[in-house]
């Protein structure tokens, strides 16, 4: 039990060193779409604050149900972006990277959620940037811990569901700090 706490506490301040060292992130200003109006899921945010983490539910590109229920046992990195947010867009090469390090490993799962809820348009980006990430949108509320009130936010989740760390703003994936993280998060039981 002490060496899960220690496990846990080197993880999270892993993250917070990150975390310190992360570009801004969008501001609420910048979260206006290009018709000058707030999203879907934005608004989904501030309507259901106390949604827990088991009633999160997502639409995959196959239009199938996916919650964070059904993903316990592995290791969730969700990732809360929008096609017109360019700090979302700038860490994206990092985040393909990332995925590409764990593909076929089954005890980590990598959700890309476009709060506007346009999945044709993300599908259509991620095929033109040749991103080999599968996008999601909201089907339920979105707690207001795992997106607050910019993008992009990612959420890591460990194996029993429980919130590691959010991270907020444009980051690089692909540093030894977030791999080292992830891979202590896929050890642990």
């Amino acid at each position: 039990m002490k060496i899960q706490t220690n496990i846990r506490a080197r993880i999270v301040s892993t993250f917070v060193m990150v975390v310190c060292f992360s570009f801004v992130a969008c501001s609420q200003q910048g979260k206006e779409n290009q018709s000058g109006s707030t999203s879907e899921a934005e608004e989904r945010v501030s309507e259901n604050a106390e949604t827990s983490t088991s009633d999160v539910v997502f639409t995959n590109e196959n239009g199938d149900a996916v919650s964070l229920q059904s993903l316990k046992g592995k290791v969730v990195f969700i990732n809360f972006w929008a096609t017109w947010c360019p700090p979302c867009i700038h860490e994206m090469p990092s985040i393909s990277q990332l995925k590409e390090r764990y593909k076929g490993n089954s005890n980590i799962i990598f959700l890309m959620v476009d709060v506007d809820g346009k999945m044709e348009k993300s599908k259509a980006f991620m095929k033109k940037n040749n991103y080999d990430l599968q996008v999601y949108i909201p089907k339920s509320s979105i707690p207001t811990n795992f997106l607050g009130r910019a993008i992009p936010a990612t959420v890591i989740l460990d194996k029993n569901g429980d919130m590691i760390t959010r991270l907020e703003g444009g980051r690089d994936y692909s540093s030894p700090e977030i791999t080292q993280a992830l891979d202590e998060l896929i050890e642990s039981n």
